[in-house]
């Protein structure tokens, strides 16, 4: 891209009103790639042409990443181009990319959540608290926001069900495990009424008798974790909702009841967490069984020219059984 190219440089001055000089840098590069690519006027490309472009940075090996990256800052250009009535399409809207994957969610073991609901073990109201705010993110697989949403009013402890308000408006009940009730009766019994100077409807109350945070939760996590000996780091509200849904497809959950319990409006989310244990399947397979155990090649070729037999251990192929006892090698 020359810098004498106007319609380029006028889009930059006018981001740059709005955006972090990081930001437009960046924007000027990717803009610059494409003019060298080019080598004429962005104003004047054509689709095919950057269809072209991106073809060619695949076949340079960039990432997916970067080249949506790349074409993003297209699209934003050529909008700028339409608002300013210069042309009346937006080339760069119909490139074609191909679908990023998704992440694969990450996870605690079984023993790791173990370890993490241990560590709020105790007998002060904070910690009753606690307790029960891991038991319902990992037994329950809430999300934060539905966790410090919850009232009172919304526990069916007897039933062992939550009453959970969550993305939308929408609302779901959700089953609980005997533990997660019993961490929620001791809380309820003898932690929240310590924290409940203001009379709040929430379930969850912060040290002044406010409602819990996002962010205090975060906090709650973090403190647990390095009590547990785990990366504090690692471990947020989420990791509980994802470490949920995997144990319970791994222990043999069908798909739609765990999507219901998410309150996953589309099944194609729920089922990403299939290849999380098809993963640890894999994992587990080669792990344990004796002829999966992936070997080193000086392993595999070890066993290979140690072969035993009746007369002891002999070299391998190479060498001829020959009835004289010769061992000469065939060629």
């Amino acid at each position: 891209m020359s810098d004498r190219d106007a319609d380029v440089e006028g889009f930059l001055a006018l981001l740059a009103a709005r955006r972090a000089p990081k930001t437009v840098e960046a924007y000027r590069r990717d803009l610059a790639a494409l003019g060298t690519y080019l080598g004429k006027p962005l104003a004047q490309a054509t689709l095919e042409e950057l269809e072209t472009y991106t073809a060619q940075l695949r076949a340079d090996g960039l990432s997916g990443a970067t080249i949506a990256r790349r074409t993003a800052a297209a699209r934003s250009f050529y909008r700028h181009q339409q608002l300013l009535v210069a042309r009346e399409d937006n080339p760069a809207a119909g490139v074609h990319l191909p679908r990023r994957a998704k992440p694969l969610p990450k996870t605690l073991s079984p023993g790791e959540a173990e370890r993490l609901i241990e560590a709020a073990g105790g007998t002060q109201p904070r910690s009753l608290r606690d307790q029960a705010l891991v038991e319902l993110l990992y037994g329950a697989g809430l999300r934060v926001s539905e966790a410090i949403g919850l009232e009172k009013a919304g526990l069916d402890l007897e039933g062992r069900l939550v009453r959970v308000i969550g993305k939308g408006g929408k609302e779901r009940v959700v089953p609980i495990g005997r533990q997660a009730a019993e961490s929620l009766r001791r809380y309820l019994a003898r932690g929240r009424p310590f924290l409940d100077a203001r009379h709040r409807p929430e379930l969850f109350l912060n040290a002044r008798g406010g409602p819990l945070t996002r962010a205090g939760a975060f906090l709650i996590l973090r403190r647990l974790a390095e009590k547990a000996g785990l990366d504090p780091h690692r471990i947020h509200p989420h990791l509980l909702r994802h470490s949920f849904a995997t144990h319970l497809l791994e222990g043999g959950a069908d798909l739609r009841s765990v999507q219901e319990m998410l309150g996953h409006a589309d099944l194609s989310t729920t089922e990403l967490y299939t290849h999380v244990t098809d993963k640890r399947r894999r994992e587990l397979y080669f792990r344990a069984h004796p002829h999966a155990r992936r070997r080193k090649p000086e392993e595999n070729l070890a066993t290979r020219s140690t072969r035993r037999t009746p007369a002891g251990p002999r070299l391998g192929r190479g060498v001829a059984d020959d009835e004289g006892g010769t061992g000469e090698e065939r060629t």
